[in-house]
């Protein structure tokens, strides 16, 4: 058999460089029943083609055939709750289809018992549960491991996967941001024992995660972890006082990372709005933020709020 694989993405974003985790297993299993496996192209035939988008804006191939296997949150059309056969979720990624990618991604836990209104994870994998342990995911040729558990300190068991890490020599990103509110001595202290790739991630989606934040960068502090190894994710919706808000609170650790994320969601209609994408692109990233309020630099650049 022959196998085309086609990552929407990476067709569509020509600098992506993260792999796409379902095709890689995809492609695992395929080779180890014999069969050859290519990335797609439109001017062969093949006798069975995989399509996996992960963003909703990310565009469709016209050129796919119809009977192509379809997977992945992109796809609006598909259920939500689409998995792997078992037999293909069980394998190692094939990292060969991806050479620039020098580091190993997977799951300790999947699910999330949090309902956000602006999260896919509870309706695509729902609550919380042990996935796989860090041994059966990390590579053997790079001490790189990167995670995407959606909220691993809300499983005791992620919590104990991620001490078991700590002294194995791997240097870890958890590329989903933490829930700080979950962050206690115990955890702190697990966090600051373990081998970074760069930073600490957390998210502050909304105001009430302010004071959590700040308690946990003072957690971290105890233990020796300095606010420029944090790295926090802020949501920009439309209410961008609120962004604001949060951006004023947290700017005064000297060094902290902050990225805004303006808020996309076109399975439920959300689009940005051009100030959202302003204070994302320019306030926030541009680093603005740094010596001005998001008001100051509404009036340098003339912007008019709604």
């Amino acid at each position: 058999m022959i196998v085309g694989l086609h990552d929407a993405e990476k067709e569509y974003f020509r600098n992506k460089t993260f792999p796409n985790y379902a095709i890689m297993k995809i492609s695992a299993w395929h080779k180890a029943q014999g069969d050859i496996v290519e990335w797609w192209n439109p001017l062969y035939q093949y006798d069975r083609v995989y399509s996996s988008k992960v963003f909703d804006f990310t565009p469709t191939d016209p050129y796919l055939p119809e009977d192509a296997i379809r997977g992945g949150t992109g796809y609006r059309d598909l259920p939500m709750n689409q998995e792997l056969p078992p037999e293909i979720d069980a394998m190692f990624p094939d990292y060969g289809i991806y050479p620039e990618c020098d580091y190993a991604i997977g799951y300790l836990t999947r699910g999330c018992p949090n309902h956000c209104r602006w999260c896919v994870v509870p309706k695509k994998e729902g609550q919380i549960r042990p996935y796989r342990r860090w041994e059966d995911i990390v590579r053997q040729d790079t001490d790189k491991l990167v995670l995407m558990d959606n909220n691993i300190l809300a499983c005791e068991y992620g919590i104990q996967q991620l001490e078991g890490l700590i002294g194995s020599g791997y240097r870890i990103d958890l590329n989903q941001g933490m829930d700080a509110r979950l962050v206690d001595d115990r955890i702190a202290n697990i966090l600051s024992g373990l081998k970074w790739i760069r930073f600490i991630r957390f998210s502050c989606d909304q105001k009430s995660q302010i004071k959590p934040i700040r308690q946990t960068v003072e957690l971290l502090g105890k233990y020796g972890v300095k606010p420029y190894r944090i790295f926090i994710y802020l949501l920009v919706t439309a209410d961008l006082e609120d962004a604001a808000d949060r951006v004023e609170a947290l700017k005064g650790y000297k060094a902290i990372n902050l990225y805004a994320q303006a808020e996309r969601n076109e399975r439920l209609g959300i689009l940005p709005n051009e100030l959202q994408l302003e204070f994302q692109q320019r306030y926030v990233y541009g680093g603005c933020y740094r010596s001005e309020t998001w008001q100051q630099y509404c009036e340098r650049k003339g912007l008019i709020q709604n």
